[in-house]
């Protein structure tokens, strides 16, 4: 089943046009969300603040701050005077690690690697291989426009995106929407966690779709997750490409108007 916000939820999550304007208008909300592990700084991110601690779940399990979710053991989440903080609890060991491999991110709802110190540092960060199983392009197509009509705070206002897990059919089965795209699909990882559901399970028939363009820090991000294929709604890039040909992911993209692409 399909996860939507609450109205409670998306009245808190969008701002009309102030009086006088020619039209009420709404605008998504985008704040500054810190994130904090056992009370160290590790990034600060720009999102609009709903599914919070899926957000930092999802955050967390992509970054490798953790390798499975009972590492995290307690998320509290704090209204700041300029944004939100969400501090994270993770175990002795994993605080260690993260110790010896701190990195410093300054988020935004574009894309980038902000944060690391060297073209060594990228070359580092290569994902798990995975695998997928073999996906119709009409079911690629059942699960973008199922997305779409889940994306509820996008259609009131425009700006968000999306980013949904399908079983191979492309029945949407969880949805999540952010300002930055991979706010939402660090949403979606964390939700698909929370559930319950392992980052391993799925990568044989279930995918991730997304609403926008395949990015290199989605592919990234999917493969973490252990998905093993994305699709997106607008172009890849070549480092995207390059990325998901590297750990096996099945990259779709332009996949709308009766269309779909396969890139790796």
């Amino acid at each position: 089943m399909t996860e939507a916000s609450t109205d409670v939820q998306t009245e808190a999550l969008l701002r009309t046009r102030p009086v006088g304007a020619p039209a009420d208008e709404e605008v998504a909300v985008e704040l500054p969300v810190a994130l904090t592990v056992n009370g160290i700084s590790q990034a600060v991110m720009l999102a609009t603040p709903a599914d919070l601690e899926d957000f930092a779940l999802g955050f967390a399990l992509a970054e490798g701050w953790i390798s499975h979710p009972g590492e995290l053991l307690d998320i509290d989440t704090e209204a700041r005077a300029n944004g939100m903080e969400l501090a994270l609890t993770v175990t002795a060991a994993r605080e260690q690690g993260l110790k010896l491999r701190r990195r410093q991110l300054a988020g935004r709802t574009g894309c980038g690697l902000c944060g690391l110190e060297s073209l060594a540092d990228f070359a580092s960060l290569q994902p798990r291989h995975v695998q997928a199983g073999e996906v119709t392009r009409d079911a690629l197509a059942r699960a973008m426009a199922a997305l779409a009509r889940a994306q509820v705070l996008n259609a009131r206002c425009g700006g968000l995106h999306g980013a949904g897990w399908c079983d191979a059919d492309g029945t949407l089965r969880l949805a999540r929407e952010d300002i930055g795209r991979h706010n939402a699909l660090d949403k979606l990882i964390g939700a698909r966690a929370r559930g319950g559901v392992e980052a391993q399970v799925g990568t044989q028939g279930g995918f991730v779709v997304m609403s926008s363009r395949a990015s290199h820090e989605l592919v990234h991000k999917t493969a973490m997750a252990g998905v093993g294929l994305l699709a997106c709604v607008s172009a890849p890039s070549s480092l995207a490409i390059q990325t998901a040909q590297s750990v096996g992911l099945q990259l779709w993209a332009f996949v709308r108007e009766n269309r779909a692409t396969r890139y790796a």
